[in-house]
């Protein structure tokens, strides 16, 4: 064979290889694009994202529908949610919840801690993930975070309808404006026991109030105690001082009255950590569509307690 012609026969093989590789290059990117709309309806099982400022945040998300997202409370992540996950999942539901940064599998930030930059974060993942239609839970700081998150980013059709369990709305913080509220000495109480011995502090909470396990007759779940340690103890010990802040002196007034869609605000009356005369009874009272149900003798941790009365419950309202 002449060296013309091996030099045709080299042409052509090159062409060939670089032809092949741009077909599979365009098949490709024609299966993440399908991969990435398939997501946008079904759960993509989760992973995380990365944020503005670098900070990454994890994600569940499992199963199809309509998109439920579950905002955690403090020092927990989003495993506080696994019995709502679940039951929720059953129901054809869609359901989402990430840990909040700083908190369990997600960075451990030293910046940032702060409210609007929680939802900020939701918001990056509601975008993420093309969220349409959606309802928000939130339990506790998480509740502030709904609140915070469906008044600032909730427009365009991304919510329909929104649940605060235990939440820490309007505001916790005593003033003169919120003379009901929790003086300011209680939340000094906690920065005090987390920075002295965050692992003892971690198992006191849920061990007493959190649960109502200090009340007498209480039916005490070790694993329930063990678990709420766990989940805290996972999380950055910088970003949990500084949410103390931001759970107890955020005031959600504006965040409350501006939200246009359903609102079911349920609360224990024996929540010692959130009182509910300073919260849910005055929360409702903000909301354009709110609803209240107050749950006789429940603590805090009610979702966890009470798992199956408070689905029913988010279930109906769901439906309404």
């Amino acid at each position: 064979m002449s060296d013309t012609n091996i030099e045709t026969s080299r042409r052509g093989v090159m062409t060939a290889s670089i032809g092949l590789a741009a077909a599979t290059a365009l098949v490709q990117s024609a299966q993440a694009a399908s991969n990435h709309s398939a997501a946008d309806k079904f759960g993509s099982g989760g992973g995380t994202i990365t944020v503005n400022d670098g900070a990454q945040i994890f994600y569940k998300d499992w199963g199809a529908g309509q998109p439920i997202v579950f905002h955690h409370g403090w020092p927990l992540s989003s495993d506080d949610w696994d019995a709502q996950m679940l039951f929720f999942l059953s129901q054809g539901y869609r359901v989402i919840a990430h840990d909040r940064r700083g908190h369990g599998r997600s960075s451990q930030t030293d910046k940032g801690n702060d409210m609007d930059t929680y939802a900020a974060d939701v918001a990056a993942l509601a975008t993420h993930l093309d969220l349409k239609n959606a309802i928000h839970v939130g339990h506790s700081t998480g509740g502030g975070e709904v609140a915070r998150y469906v008044a600032r980013h909730g427009g365009n059709g991304r919510v329909s309808k929104a649940v605060l369990i235990g939440a820490v709305t309007p505001v916790m913080l005593k003033s003169p404006a919120n003379p009901g509220g929790l003086p300011i000495e209680v939340f000094d109480g906690f920065r005090t026991a987390l920075a002295a011995n965050r692992a003892q502090f971690f198992h006191d909470v849920p061990a007493g109030p959190f649960y109502g396990f200090n009340r007498p007759g209480a039916k005490v779940s070790e694993g329930v105690i063990s678990n709420w340690w766990r989940q805290g103890m996972m999380g950055g010990a910088k970003a949990h001082y500084d949410c103390v802040k931001a759970f107890s002196e955020t005031d959600f007034t504006e965040d409350l009255k501006k939200i246009d869609v359903p609102v079911l605000v349920m609360h224990g009356n024996d929540d010692q950590i959130v009182p509910i005369a300073d919260a849910a009874l005055l929360a409702v009272k903000l909301l354009k569509k709110g609803e209240l149900k107050v749950y006789d003798g429940l603590p805090h941790g009610m979702a966890t307690t009470h798992a199956d009365l408070i689905n029913k419950d988010m279930l109906a309202f769901f439906k309404a």
